[in-house]
């Protein structure tokens, strides 16, 4: 169980996996559902620190080297530029439903470097990011528990 609970922990530490990952996992590895979804859920939560160490610290160092910097200056300020407008006027309420998708490049990662990009306040941003993975472990939990209740129901009357 210990290493089960670890690697759920890890891939909800993971920017892609995430939720999407950590519950399922440990679900199907037969934690029990609440279990995992706190476990995950906390651990998920952890993504806006590591974020936002890594942009307050860590990026003034890298923006030194010239690739990063290009990369920097061509792909996230060009982004910035152009949702700027949408992200002032959804703020809080739009990164918390951006976060809470449980989809593919959407989560506390991206939210919370979304946050940092726009200059969202961190007390919100984090509020926000929160709620987010709070409701999208919720939405990951649920999909996960009614699809193996529809798995083991086809499976009564296949037998």
């Amino acid at each position: 169980m210990n290493s089960i609970l670890f690697y759920a922990i890890l891939l909800s530490l993971l920017p892609i996996a995430e939720l999407r990952g950590g519950i399922p996992y440990a679900i199907a590895n037969n934690i029990n559902p609440f279990i995992a979804y706190f476990i995950c859920v906390g651990a998920n939560i952890l993504a806006f620190p590591i974020v936002f160490f890594f942009l307050e610290f860590l990026h003034p160092l890298f923006l030194k080297i010239d690739l990063y910097k290009n990369l920097f200056d061509k792909f996230v300020i060009k982004t910035r530029d152009k949702l700027n407008d949408k992200i002032k006027k959804y703020g809080f309420w739009g990164l918390m439903l951006f976060v809470m998708i449980p989809l593919p490049v959407t989560g506390a990662y991206t939210g919370s470097f979304a946050a940092w990009l726009f200059n969202i306040p961190k007390k919100k941003a984090f509020l926000s990011v929160v709620l987010g993975v709070v409701i999208s472990g919720i939405i990951v939990t649920t999909i996960m528990l009614t699809g193996i209740e529809a798995f083991q129901f086809l499976l009564k009357d296949i037998k």
